[in-house]
Parts: C-alpha cells; sequence; structure tokens
C-alpha cells in the first residue's frame, strides 16, 4: 500500500524497509553504444536506456548519466547515433565504451566505424544496426538526462540477435558502472570469488572467464599473473575476496 506524502507531493510506500528493489530487475533493456559529436570531439559510450517513444515521426530517447562526456556533447551538438549491440559483441568493445572516459582515451582507435552525413560517429563491429537522432528536448532526472530525438535516417547492418541487458549479466557475466542507471552492488558469488575494485565485476571460480580462455573451475590463485579484469581491464591485484 502507497500513501500520499504532501510535503513531498509524490507517492511513497508505508514502510520502505519492504521495498525489494529486486523487482527492478524484471524490466527489460537492449545494449547500445551512443555517440556523438561536437566541434573536433567525438565520443561513445555504453548505454541500456535506449527505446522508441513514436512511430510517426519516429522519434528515440536516451537516458545519459550527466557525468559522462558523451552527454555533453550531446548537448553541445543536439545530435547522437546509437548502435545496437549483437549476442556476439565481445567484451572488449563493451569494455572500451562501458568503462573508460573519452576524457582520457581514445574509444575509436581500432574500432571499426563511419561518421553519418552530420559527422556524428557510429560503430560497425558488432552491430546490426544504427539510427541517427536529432535532438528535439532534453529532462532532467536527478542523475542522468533523458535525451529525446527525432530519427534522421537507419540502416540495417546485418541479421542477428541484439544482446539484451539479462543477456549481458547472464552469458557474458558483466556488470554495471556506478554511473549507470541500473547499476546495482554485486552480489556475492561462490566460495572462492573475488570483485574487481575498479568496476564492480565478480570473478566467479565455478564459471570461469570463458572469454579470456579460463576454464570453469580455476581459482582466483590460479590465474595467469597477467590475467586481467574482462570488463575494465583492471589488473589481478585490484580485486578483493568476496568471501
Amino acid at each position: 500500500m502507497a500513501t500520499f506524502c504532501k510535503e513531498r507531493g509524490r507517492l511513497q510506500s508505508c514502510s520502505q524497509k519492504t521495498m525489494d528493489k529486486h523487482a527492478l530487475y524484471q524490466l527489460s533493456y537492449g545494449l547500445y553504444i551512443v555517440c556523438s559529436k561536437a566541434d573536433k570531439a567525438i565520443n561513445g559510450q555504453i548505454a541500456n536506456t535506449g527505446f522508441q517513444i513514436t512511430a510517426e515521426p519516429a522519434c528515440i530517447a536516451v537516458a545519459l548519466n550527466k557525468e559522462n562526456y558523451t552527454h555533453s556533447i550531446i548537448e553541445e551538438s543536439g545530435l547522437f547515433t546509437l548502435s545496437v549491440l549483437s549476442t556476439e559483441a565481445p567484451m572488449e568493445l563493451i569494455a572500451n565504451f562501458g568503462f573508460r572516459s573519452g576524457k582520457e582515451v581514445d574509444k575509436f582507435a581500432g574500432v571499426n566505424y563511419r561518421l553519418n552525413s552530420a559527422g556524428v560517429p557510429y560503430v560497425l563491429d558488432h552491430t546490426l544496426g544504427r539510427l541517427d537522432v536529432k535532438l528535439i528536448g532534453q529532462h532532467d532526472y536527478y542523475t542522468h538526462t533523458i535525451f529525446v530525438g527525432e530519427l534522421t535516417d537507419a540502416q540495417v547492418f546485418a541479421e542477428g540477435t541484439p544482446m539484451t541487458y539479462a543477456y549481458y549479466h547472464a552469458v557474458k557475466k558483466g556488470s554495471a558502472p556506478k554511473t549507470a542507471p541500473t547499476y546495482r552492488e554485486p552480489e556475492e558469488k561462490s566460495a572462492g570469488a573475488y570483485r574487481c575494485t575498479v568496476c564492480g565485476y565478480i570473478y566467479d571460480p565455478q564459471v570461469g572467464d570463458p572469454d579470456g580462455n579460463i576454464p570453469p573451475g580455476t581459482a582466483f590463485a590460479d590465474l595467469p599473473d597477467d590475467w586481467v579484469c574482462p570488463i575494465c581491464k583492471a589488473a589481478k591485484e585490484l580485486f578483493e575476496s568476496v568471501a
């Protein structure tokens, strides 16, 4: 049951202690690379909140954290692209756009991409298609801004299965950065698990690291010294036990 709070002007639970935020995990999301350009600066980031809100004209919305570099570039240029990742996308590509700052590195180095007619980049590697969007409005919500734009162009690159956020977590064993709208504190895994102190990824010895050719059953202590976090590339010494 919920009651109306006159002081805050919104509904609030009679007992906040009974709220089970695991219900939020049932919401469905995709996984995309959102890019923009302003002057000579280009950048892109992983986003899971991207959706179509109207048909005629077709309008697209994305939600980005205000701290992210791509956020400020979209505000300046009023343009962005959305590249739809496939389930075949490797963790290296996701980590490059999701756990690194474009203020510090060139995220497009070594990445197969092109520029649309407005000069905004879109990614070709492991993507199924791209949407070009011109900003028509933005809405501020606490840590994030929802950017809404009209679709100006679109293209399908290949047939395949779009990656969902559930697939990213369950199959790719990925985590969400703290700036993501769906960030959650990592839950402890099996005995012998270790957590990356940089991005929150948990190495579970029962699972191993399939993308890194580490088979299930490999203890953390037995990982090669040059093994790095499959998400953010943090060194092995930056992991801590969650036992």
